[in-house]
């Protein structure tokens, strides 16, 4: 397993390609200079000890090094084992719309996108809960078992979108009823389901039922409204472009609007609280509150131990590189002229 402690400093390869297009702008305007002075012929004959190619090798000797001083500057660190640890925490379960009305865009981007970063965001509060993620429209699908693993949870939770589920319509009391079945932990005194919506649902009142088995088993359940009230059209598009609105069967644009009563229906039903999504900070403040209010209960996870720092062999490897283009001349090298590595001729 391998740790990253300042990843930050990966933002300096940035810098590589502008490198780049400065040799290549420097290699043309000597070319240009020298043109003016002599001719190519008679230009090999006065500098018959100049490389056509140890420049290219210098800059990608220093490329070379630069890299492993950014390396050894994020110091990587590797888990040498693996070792169970005693965690306390809440089980947390993300049930999120991916349904056509989530590409509604009267919330920027639109409102799957907003639906992701709050969780994202809701991630990044949390320290030692166990969370799985469900994705549902007509119908529900596990995205991601309870784990301890925020950097999968965050990669799957990138992944999400409208065309991840072939079903139509959605339906909140699927998602409810498959996520019971994610707490394997029968002892979980706190079991919570986050249900990110717009609040459009067509289980004809199904969804309230489902509640009551989930409230039996002991799962609170909070719910957060994505949208806004007075409505949105449906963009469909194709190459991020837009080219045309959904329309209904009577050819009519679809305005898809947030449903918040069936929201805070369910949440009050199932001992939770609904949570409006338009503000990120405050409603991630809000879930942070009530998750720290809750009991939190003991339970084993593995993870990795005793890592250790790796930056001294990127260093190391840097100087390396870094020593290499410093000594490295633009001249020809006498015994590699010899061998004719790259194929070069001298010319009378």
């Amino acid at each position: 397993m391998i740790q990253i402690d300042e990843a930050t400093y990966f933002y300096l390869f940035l810098i590589f390609p502008v490198m780049v297009l400065l040799f290549l702008g420097l290699v043309y305007w000597k070319k240009k200079t020298q043109r003016r002075f002599a001719e190519p012929g008679l230009l090999k004959r006065l500098t018959p000890s100049k490389s056509r190619y140890k420049g290219v090798l210098k800059l990608l000797l220093f490329l070379l090094g630069l890299s492993g001083l950014i390396l050894g500057l994020a110091n990587p660190k590797i888990g040498t084992k693996l070792e169970t640890v005693k965690r306390e925490g809440v089980d947390i379960v993300f049930a999120i719309d991916v349904s056509k009305s989530m590409l509604a865009e009267d919330i920027a981007p639109n409102r799957l996108e907003k639906s992701k970063r709050l969780v994202s965001e809701i991630i990044n509060q949390l320290a030692s809960d166990r969370i799985g993620i469900i994705a549902y429209a007509g119908q529900a699908a596990p995205q991601l078992p309870i784990t301890t693993d925020y950097g999968v949870a965050k990669m799957f939770l990138q992944y999400l979108n409208t065309d991840l589920l072939s079903s139509l319509g959605t339906a909140i009391d699927e998602a409810i009823k498959l996520a019971t079945t994610y707490y394997d932990d029968e002892d979980q005194t706190n079991k919570v389901l986050f249900i990110i919506s717009d609040g459009e649902d067509h289980s004809e009142g199904r969804a309230l039922d489902a509640v009551d088995l989930a409230v039996e088993q002991g799962i609170r359940i909070f719910t957060i409204g994505v949208g806004k009230e007075k409505g949105a059209p449906i963009p469909i598009k194709r190459n991020g472009i837009t080219e045309e609105l959904k329309k209904d069967s009577q050819g009519e644009v679809v305005i898809t609007k947030l449903n918040p009563e069936i929201l805070k229906e369910i949440a009050e039903k199932g001992n939770g609280e609904y949570i409006d999504g338009s503000n990120t900070d405050e409603a991630v403040e809000k879930i942070k509150e009530a998750l720290n209010q809750m009991d939190k209960m003991e339970f084993e996870a593995k993870q990795f131990a005793d890592y250790k720092d790796q930056f001294q062999w990127f260093l190391g490897a840097a100087l390396f590189f870094l020593f290499l283009d410093i000594f490295l001349l633009d001249r020809k090298t006498k015994w590699l002229k010899r061998l004719n590595l790259f194929n070069e001729k001298d010319h009378e």
